[in-house]
């Protein structure tokens, strides 16, 4: 039982040793983050993303339902995991709720992506600021089916990789019927009123 409350108190005290935003080990050289975001209101369904590194190995990682935020007062954030090992290659689909539109795309990661994460930037904790990798490599998903790749440690430090285009392709929008009603229900008014904002991304 002492057992258990001295790993406790020791498991605390390394969490607020880091702060809030930070991850607990973000020193190590290996830990990188690949995250999808979308734009406010423009909420997307990834269907497949599939990371690869060649001479090592292919993996899914499932996303799913994704929303805010993209970019803007919240920085690029989104859902994803750690990327072990870092991949080369990302290929991945969605839906687009907004415009009822299958989007797919294989995304060459630069070649000096992963030496660029590793440069340190200033992340400020509840403690202190301190300089920290950039660990975290976002995949925003705009409407048009814009893509856009950042590099950050925290909203308001992050770095524009790349800007490319995905392509429509086809799929049947009636298989998220349910999904896009309860998407308008929430987001129908915003975009009766600002429309796609297709040129904004």
């Amino acid at each position: 039982m002492r057992l258990a409350y001295l790993l406790t108190l020791f498991f605390v005290y390394i969490v607020s040793a880091q702060g809030c935003a930070s991850p607990l080990f973000y020193e190590e050289d290996d830990f990188r983050l690949v995250t999808v975001g979308a734009p406010k209101h423009y909420n997307i369904w990834v269907l497949d993303m599939f990371l690869e590194k060649s001479g090592e190995r292919s993996w899914r990682q499932p996303i799913g339902s994704v929303g805010c935020c993209w970019q803007g007062a919240y920085g690029p954030s989104g859902k994803g995991s750690l990327a072990q090992p870092f991949p080369e290659l990302i290929w991945i689909h969605w839906f687009s709720l907004a415009e009822q539109k299958y989007y797919a795309h294989m995304i060459h990661v630069p070649k000096d992506l992963s030496v660029r994460m590793r440069e340190k930037a200033p992340q400020v904790t509840n403690y202190d600021t301190r300089l920290v990798p950039r660990h975290t490599m976002t995949i925003g998903l705009a409407p048009g089916g814009t893509i856009v790749m950042w590099i950050l440690n925290q909203a308001g430090n992050e770095i524009e990789v790349m800007r490319i285009q995905a392509k429509p392709i086809e799929g049947d929008p009636s298989r998220f019927q349910e999904r896009t009603k309860a998407y308008m229900d929430e987001h129908g008014d915003y975009l009766k009123t600002h429309g796609l904002q297709l040129d904004k991304w």
